[in-house]
């Protein structure tokens, strides 16, 4: 079964807008597990809008399923990420102004850069994904830079989705990519309960969704436990 991560950067953005520590990031990432979450991800950033350094290595002693920490590898990511090791760490191609990914790594320009860091990455025991667009040749480089999994950039699946075979297909292609590469394959971005389901019926050999800001937005209507709970049923095959 595809494993869903929650991404709680969002309950960070709720908890930095009044300072304090109300929501209890490390309670929340808890209660998740023990609703049912496979994973928890964070995207820590530069000035730390959400998600804190401090947040990342607190987590880690205390969660029992996967960690994943995304982001872009400058420097100090990389250092927090060799520092906790997670599960897995996602790299991410984001400026550090962005507001939120927006697209995925082009591999093939990337490649010597992208060859270095899942080298790193593994060195240290550390699973490592490559964020990319649905396009086969992008995946095609990232198992050629040595990356274990690719995680697919869903928001134009989520934006075309009125028409879901024509919306869902360049992601069929791409995921065919990843599997004929021996690639682990993950998605996120944009993913919800209305169309999350489709997507892993016509690739169900996805391994992980990672969703966070449509879980926290229904989770305030359907309470964190039901909402996880849901999700977890979308991701039945």
């Amino acid at each position: 079964m595809t494993k869903l991560s929650v991404n709680i950067n969002k309950v960070a953005t709720i908890r930095n807008a009044r300072g304090g520590n109300n929501p209890d990031i490390l309670k929340v990432a808890l209660d998740c597990e023990s609703f049912g979450a496979d994973g928890i991800t964070v995207h820590p950033r530069p000035d730390e809008r959400h998600i804190r350094y401090s947040d990342v290595t607190a987590l880690k002693p205390l969660l029992t399923t996967e960690f994943n920490i995304e982001g872009y590898p400058q420097k100090s990511f990389i250092d927090l990420v060799t520092s906790v090791k997670p599960t897995q760490v996602t790299l991410v191609p984001d400026s550090p102004e962005q507001i939120t990914s927006n697209s995925g790594w082009d591999t093939k320009k990337n490649l010597e850069f992208l060859t270095e860091l899942s080298t790193e990455f593994r060195s240290n025991g550390i699973r490592t994904s490559i964020f990319v667009d649905a396009n086969p040749e992008m995946v095609e480089y990232a198992a050629k830079a040595g990356a274990d999994r690719v995680e697919l950039y869903t928001e134009p699946y989520a934006s075309a989705f009125a028409n879901p075979e024509e919306a869902v297909r360049p992601f069929v292609e791409a995921a065919m990519a990843a599997r004929k590469c021996g690639l682990g394959l993950n998605a996120g971005h944009d993913l919800s309960l209305v169309n999350l389901h489709y997507l892993i019926q016509s690739i169900p050999w996805v391994d992980e969704v990672s969703i966070g800001h449509a879980l926290i937005c229904d989770a305030l209507y359907l309470g964190l436990e039901e909402t996880v709970r849901q999700y977890k049923q979308a991701l039945e095959k």
